[in-house]
Order: C-alpha cells, then structure tokens, then sequence
C-alpha cells in the first residue's frame, strides 16, 4: 500500500486498496489455514513410512529430506508463475502440484517402492513451497510500519491446520487400512483431499492479484525475468545489510528447525510401546512443535515492527540454542521434555521466519520481490533438506544428541552476520 496521494494517482483509492489488502489477508489466511493440516499430517509420517518401505531409519531422513527439497526447488518456478500472472496463480499451481504428489506417495506406499516414494514426496513439498510464499503475499499490499504484522498474521493462521494435522495421523492410519493401503499412506489421502480444495480456493477467491495491484500502484514493471535472474536478484538482496541479514536469518532458522524437528519422530519411535501409542504421542509433541512455530506469529510480528527486526531475529536465535539443549538431553520416552524443546525450537522459527521475511522483502521493491523470494526460499529449502539428509546418518552415528548438537552449531553464522550488520546498521522503519 501507498500514500493516499500514489494510490489516486493509480485509479485506486486508498480506501479501496485497504478494503483488497483485509479481504487478500482474509483468503490467504484461510487457505494456508487449510493447507497446514495436509502438510503437518504428511510431515508427521513421511519420515516412518520412508522408513518402513526401505527398512532402515537412515532412510527416514531420506524420506524427509525428498518433501524439503521439492519445497525448496519447485520455490522457483512457482516464484516465476507468480511473478509473470500473480500471486493467485502461482499458489493455485503449487497446491495442484502437491496434490498429484500425495497421490504418488499413496500409490508409492502401496507398490513399496522408495524411488516411487522420493519422487511422491518431492512433488509434495510444494504444498510446503506454497504456505510459504503465501507470507509474501501478505506482505505485497502491507504498509512498511504493518508488514511485519500482516505477514505474521498468515503465519499465524497455519496454526489453526498444522496444530491439527499431526493429530489425524491415528485416524488417518485407519483409514489406510480401511481402503487396504499400508497404514502410514492414509495421511496422504487426507491430504490430497485437502490441498485440492485448497488450489480451488485461491483459485477462485484471490481477486484481485495483491501482487498485481501493488505493481500498478508503485508504477512497477512485472516482465519475465531474463535466465539467471533469481541468482542475479539473491546477490541484490545480499548487497543490502538488511537483505544480508534476513537472507541468513531464514536459511540458518529453517535448517536447525527441519534438522532437529524430522528426526524426533524417529527418536521417538525407539522408546517402545505399542505403535498406536507411540504414534498419538510423536503426533502430540509434533502439535506442541507447530503451536510454537504460528501460535504466537502475531506477537512476533509485532515485536518485529515494534522493537526492530534485529532484535527478533537475535531472539529467535537464542531460542534455537536453547531448544537445541533441551531436546537434546531428552530420552525417547521424555515426552514432555521434547514437547518443551520443540516448542522453543517452533518459535525461534517463527521469530527468524518473521523477521528475516520482513527484512527480505524490504530490500527490493515490488517488481524484483517475487524472483527475490523464490530465491530465498530455495536456498533455505536447500539448507533444510541438507540438514534433514543428515539427519539420518547422525542419528545412527551418534544419537538424537548428536544431531541437536549440529543443529545448534549452525546458529553460529547467523550470530556473526547479526553483529556485522547492526555494526553497519540496518535500513527502513523498524529494522533497528
């Protein structure tokens, strides 16, 4: 959004622009909603099924790693879609995309087959990519003192399905067995279901594009981008301190949360007991992982307009540190510690998250920021799925310790570059 006089100039009041910009918060907010539940559900089991269909824990990490890096590659193209026919199209495509991936990862757990299984949750992960860059979309119409407020706010409303999602693994299991498929392949059905509705809804209810908009009310161009243009665009945001810091800032959040989050099913999975028991506590200690990560999005929003997003991002990195410990000491059968540990894991998340999105967007103007956030969430996709393929082999080498003591040493770059930065200091309103 822009002063009342750019908004005149551009045909469109300023009241009309901020009835659009409630009613895009609206449709995004309940999409991602929505979408959150297929994605946490899938996100709960793919680790086990992966498991399961292979015959080794190793390949648990395998598993996980196929959805963060089809997250992470297919940002990209869907960043591309967005930026040549808006925001609408490019999340419509990513949840169909998702959609014939759970299909394939049903059919794959069915035919048990793990290359059938890897290509399924690759293609499932742009459900992941999708939720993503709805955040972005909340942000196209913000106004620089709100951005951070509006584009917590869609994190925050992931709560609502992700908090849920992990929960139906239990009777998504029985209805696997009901339709005479593995177990674990049931949650994929739910999600299919869920991500279809979803493509359908932005489809039809995202008028008009925010993207779109904001590009005719700053008099920006939204051409296609020449080849090379996402590398070129991450070097622009890497040249500005607040860029740098908030490029770091995700990729490093992203990485320790997916390192640690993904093998605790599987840490879980060795403290015995009946495997439907066992299953509804990974399912609550997931729940507890995710409050952390959207619950409290908007006070962090807040807090990153507020107090600057330096500060956010120094905070969610102490949080990271400190779930890192706690959860690392936790037995398999430590329910509650782990609850705890991955609680603070989710909001040094959503802090970092939050706050490095802000930063991120703030260092380009609308006609770069679709290209500038698919890179973003390319490299911090790319870093995760590292982080997740190593999981495996650290925890079979060394113990769930071992692999939150890597997890913590990666907060290391993020503290160096946080002290570079607000030496320079950081530039735009609330960024101090």
């Amino acid at each position: 959004m822009r002063t009342r006089s750019t908004a005149s100039r551009s045909g469109a009041p300023e009241a009309d622009v901020v009835a659009v910009q409630r009613r895009t918060l609206g449709v995004l907010s309940g999409g991602v909603a929505l979408g959150g539940l297929g994605v946490t559900v899938g996100i709960t089991v793919g680790g086990l099924l992966a498991r399961d269909v292979a015959g080794t824990d190793a390949a648990s990490g395998v598993g996980q790693t196929a959805g963060v890096l089809g997250a992470a590659v297919l940002a990209v193209p869907l960043a591309r879609i967005s930026d040549r026919a808006g925001r609408r199209a490019g999340l419509a495509v990513g949840y169909s995309v998702a959609v014939v991936g759970a299909l394939i990862t049903v059919w794959a757990a069915a035919l048990s087959s793990l290359l059938l299984l890897l290509v399924g949750l690759f293609a499932f992960g742009a459900a992941t990519a999708s939720g993503l860059q709805a955040r972005y979309a909340a942000a196209d119409l913000a106004p620089t003192e709100r951005r951070g407020r509006s584009l917590a706010l869609v994190v925050w409303a992931t709560t609502l399905g992700s908090v849920l999602g992990p929960n139906l693994a239990g009777p998504g299991a029985d209805l696997g067995r009901r339709l005479g498929l593995p177990a674990l392949a049931g949650a994929f059905a739910v999600s299919s279901a869920v991500f279809a509705v979803v493509a359908v809804g932005f489809g039809l209810l995202l008028r008009p594009d925010p993207l779109l908009l904001a590009r005719r009310l700053g008099g920006a161009g939204g051409g296609p981008r020449p080849r090379g243009a996402t590398a070129a665009v991450v070097r622009v945001v890497w040249s500005a301190p607040g860029g740098r810091l908030g490029l770091t800032t995700i990729v490093v959040s992203h990485a320790v949360m997916v390192g640690v989050m993904v093998m605790t099913p599987v840490h879980m999975g060795h403290a015995g007991g009946t495997p439907g028991t066992t299953l509804r506590i990974i399912g609550l200690v997931i729940s507890v992982h995710v409050a952390g990560m959207y619950l409290f999005s908007p006070l962090v929003g807040l807090l990153a307009d507020r107090a600057g997003r330096g500060a956010t991002v120094a905070l969610g990195g102490a949080l990271l540190l400190a779930a890192a410990g706690l959860a690392g000491t936790a037995a398999p059968d430590a329910a509650l510690q782990l609850g705890a540990g991955l609680f603070l894991l989710g909001l040094g998340w959503s802090c970092g998250l939050i706050a490095g999105s802000t930063l991120v967007t703030e260092s380009v103007g609308p006609d770069l920021r679709p290209t500038a956030q698919g890179g973003t969430d390319l490299l911090m996709g790319l870093g995760a799925a590292l982080a997740g393929l190593a999981g495996g082999p650290l925890l079979a080498l060394g113990g769930f310790s071992l692999v939150t003591t890597v997890s913590a040493a990666l907060v290391l770059p993020l503290g160096v570059v946080w002290v570079q930065t607000t030496r320079v200091g950081l530039s735009g309103p609330g960024s101090s």
